[in-house]
Formats: C-alpha cells, structure tokens, sequence
C-alpha cells in the first residue's frame, strides 16, 4: 500500500480553508442533552453551548453520491485522497475560550495544517492534522486541533496488545453503549461512516467484532463525567486520545482523579477487562 502514496500530493492539501456559518440551534443541545445526559428539557435561546456539543454543529453536507464506500464524503474535496482503508479519530485539542450561545449565529473556519506519513506495526499510517476556529461577533471562542489518521486494513489475528490505565481512580461511571445511542449520535452530527451502523460491513470489511462506538462520543461522556464530579468549573482545555477501539454494548468506564493545585485533571476511559481506551486531561478553573 505505501507503494501508492505519493506523500508530496497528499501534502498539497495543506493550507486548504473551509467556513461554515451556523445558527445555533436549541432543538439541537435538547436533542444531544437527551441523548448524553439522559435530560427531556428542551433547552432555550441564550443558553451556553457545553463543551464538545459544537459537534453537532457546522456540519458537513455532502451529497450522498459524493459519499464514499466507507459512508465518509468522499476523499479528495477539504481532506487529501489518502489511499488507505480505514480511517480513524485519533484525538483533539480545545482551548475554550468563552461559551457558544444558543440561538446566535457564529462560525467555524477550518484549515489543513499538517499531512505526515509514519510506520507503525500495522503498516503505514498517514495522519492529516486540521485545525478549526469559531468566532461568534468577530470573538474567537474556540480552537480545536483534530487529528484524523488513516491506516492499513488489519491482518487477520492481528490486534494491539491492551494498554493499562492509570490507577487510583477518584470517581468512575459506567455506560454500556448501544446501538440506538451510537444511531442518535449518528444522526446528531450527520455521522454516515458505516462503521457505526452497518454490521455487515463493520464485520466483514472492516474486521471488528461489532459496531464501532464513535471515539467523539466516548471523548464527550469522559468531560460530562469529569464535569459532574467537578460541580462549579469551568472546563478551560481538553485534550484526549483515542487508544483502542470500543464496540456495541461492551462495557465503557469513564474515569479521572482529583484535580491538581492547578487545575489540571487526569482523565481516560476504560473497558471492562481495564484495558485502555482513551486517555485525556482536562483543565479547570
């Protein structure tokens, strides 16, 4: 497969801008409220967006004969044609510097900073880096950094060796989620990749035991977890990575420890067996 990546082509997507202008719509926070924090209020105008609910927002709208096989846009529009099967949340960075307000109009402009190639054990693995502002009344409120890595199909057998999470958890809460969760969140933020919702194709093409649970997802229950046990901070910074990946109505464990003099949290997320699925930190204040 590395045989057809031409790195230098791929590379040419650096630089390249994408607006989206957004009115920020109540029924969609009602609707990602009842769907993560198990919350029927239907929430109003002027109300704070929480942190990681601008996912459901500035969404992408490609036609669905632009989408391809995998169910994602297809390659080669805002994000380089890499040639290589699967890809994959690998993780994000936010600074939150003010609230999103409901109902106001703001806007997301996004940019392709990076496009970079490496070897893994697996294989070749490329990563394309894109970095996402939103201003609201000429006021930046949020950089996010995401980075998105496309990797070989696995061979058969084949599996990372399980990773351990921290110990000595302060508080922990457990979620075991399923297939009409991983749907609605889906739907929330216009999420055609198949491997949430197509078992025969997450199976037999893409080699998982069952449905994928969406890295995102996983990465929003950890900070509505943290957050809670946090009551009266405010969340500055987050940043998490996707370690191993979690399907369909396994065990989910979300977990941190107190925070630190400076309000740094140490967050992750863990299977039932306590292998490692995502590691994050928090900053609050």
């Amino acid at each position: 497969m590395t045989d057809t990546l031409d790195l230098d082509h791929l590379r040419g997507w650096i630089g390249r801008l994408e607006t989206r202008d957004e009115l920020m719509s109540p029924w969609t926070a009602s609707a990602m409220a009842a769907t993560v924090r198990n919350d029927g209020h239907d929430w109003q105008a002027g109300q704070a967006l929480p942190p990681l609910w601008h996912w459901c927002y500035f969404l992408p709208t490609a036609p669905q004969n632009g989408l391809g096989p995998d169910g994602h846009p297809a390659r080669g529009g805002f994000l380089p044609p890499v040639p290589l099967p699967r890809r994959m949340w690998a993780g994000s960075q936010f600074e939150f510097l003010a609230p999103l307000q409901l109902a106001a109009p703001a806007t997301k402009t996004s940019r392709v900073a990076d496009v970079s190639l490496k070897q893994g054990k697996g294989g070749a693995l490329v990563f394309v880096k894109v970095q996402h502002e939103v201003h609201a009344g000429g006021t930046l409120l949020l950089r996010e950094g995401h980075d998105i890595v496309y990797r070989e199909a696995p061979k058969p057998g084949e599996s990372a060796p399980p990773q351990t999470p921290p110990a000595d958890a302060a508080w922990s809460m457990e979620h075991r989620p399923d297939a009409p969760l991983l749907f609605r969140y889906s739907a929330l933020t216009f999420n055609s990749h198949r491997i949430h919702y197509d078992y025969p194709y997450v199976t037999q093409v893409e080699g998982y035991d069952d449905l994928v649970v969406h890295g995102p997802l996983i990465a929003t229950l950890l900070l509505e977890a943290a957050q809670q046990h946090n009551a009266g901070r405010s969340v500055r910074s987050y940043s998490f990575k996707a370690v191993r990946p979690l399907t369909c109505g396994k065990l989910l464990r979300v977990c941190g420890h107190a925070p630190q003099p400076d309000g740094s949290v140490t967050l992750w997320a863990e299977d039932a067996q306590g292998a490692l699925l995502m590691q994050a930190t928090a900053q609050m204040e």
